[in-house]
């Protein structure tokens, strides 16, 4: 039986990202081929992928999704806004985890302002980015509570969501992160080639992709190609227990245009950055080298023994120790090569999760 205990490593707090480097490539990258591990800066992935690469990127984009609210009585509200409950109509209800003194009922109306909180803890530990300004002006915005329950609550706004969110809300930022938020993060925790709304979380392995790095990498014949999967809270939900086995992954959208399906069938080695897109790919996939392309959801758990049809090498971060992240690297590249690597990476002073540095690792071989 594969435990979370087996997923364990010892990381010092200091080692823990606190800012994103100086330039996005200018992080360090551990380059894990076969047994053999290697220092690099992110600049040298150009020359370390495969010449004639497929690269599959995710271009989901962050939205600004934490907003502040007061109820008619005047206490404050935070809300963090997940998904719209039909894909369909992102104009429509959203689903939302809300943070009150008291519990929100069904019917109530809440008075969004700008900005983030001031004194309160943030929704699920996160911290926000874009400023630390007070929810005491005057309401732009107006969310009405439909349903309310199982942690979560449904709320209809009067003007569209993501206008809202863009004009008024502030990214959240990972608990981990303990310094004060800096306008800068509303652009860093980002990729420059974030494209689609929807994520609540960045899918970090992009995030120290440059447009130079991009032509270094055409230069060697390696195309890149989009997935959209929309990186939610749950992708962050600890193991639940100790046994792999009885772990159950939430639901996430993704969409796999037809032009990136009939790359991956053609043959060239797939480069996928970042786990959201090894969990797209690999759902989709219908056969070796075959992805099913259009829209669909999985709650695929990638773990110990999975059967990879269509990834040969991945760029990631480095995770959380016992997380479902961390669980997909090893099942990827070898459990024992890994964590031999997160050794190394944590003696050689590497920074960790999500404005650390990253790691090429390429798929184990039975």
């Amino acid at each position: 039986m594969w435990r979370v205990a087996d997923y364990q490593y010892d990381l010092p707090p200091e080692q823990i990202a606190q800012a994103p480097c100086d330039r996005r490539d200018g992080s360090r990258l551990l380059h894990l081929d076969a047994d053999r591990l290697s220092d690099r800066v992110f600049a040298d992935l150009a020359r370390l992928v495969p010449e004639g690469a497929v690269l599959v990127v995710n271009d989901t984009r962050v939205i600004p999704a934490r907003l502040t609210a007061r109820k008619p009585s005047g206490g404050a509200v935070e809300l963090l806004l997940l998904e719209p409950v039909d894909p369909a109509r992102p104009d429509g209800p959203w689903t939302a985890l809300a943070r009150a003194s008291k519990p929100i009922r069904p019917g109530l109306e809440l008075a969004i302002a700008g900005g983030g909180p001031t004194g309160s803890p943030p929704v699920m530990g996160s911290r926000v980015s874009g400023g630390d300004r007070s929810v005491g002006g005057g309401a732009t915005a107006t969310a009405r509570v439909l349903a309310a329950g199982d942690g979560t609550i449904t709320v209809a706004l009067d003007r569209p969501p993501l206008e809202v969110a863009e004009e008024l809300g502030a990214v959240p930022l990972p608990p981990y992160i303990e310094r004060p938020p800096d306008p800068s993060d509303r652009e860093r925790y980002q990729t420059v080639y974030a494209a689609v709304p929807g994520a609540v979380a960045a899918p970090t392995a992009g995030l120290h992709f440059t447009p130079e790095l991009f032509a270094a990498l055409e230069a060697r014949g390696v195309t890149r190609a989009p997935v959209t999967l929309h990186v939610g809270l749950g992708t962050f939900a600890p193991v639940r227990g100790d046994s792999l086995s009885e772990h159950r992954m939430h639901r996430e959208r993704y969409l796999i245009p037809d032009t990136t399906a009939a790359l991956v069938a053609s043959g060239r080695p797939v480069v996928a950055v970042g786990t959201t897109v090894v969990r797209a790919l690999e759902a989709a996939a219908c056969g070796p080298r075959q992805v099913t392309p259009g829209p669909g959801a999985t709650d695929l758990f990638i773990g110990p023994g999975f059967g990879f049809q269509v990834v040969d090498h991945l760029v990631t971060n480095f995770h959380l120790p016992g997380s479902t992240l961390l669980v997909l690297v090893c099942a990827f590249a070898g459990h024992p090569r890994v964590l031999a690597a997160y050794r190394h990476a944590v003696a050689a002073g590497y920074r960790f999760f999500s404005y650390g540095d990253a790691m090429l690792v390429s798929r184990a071989r039975s």
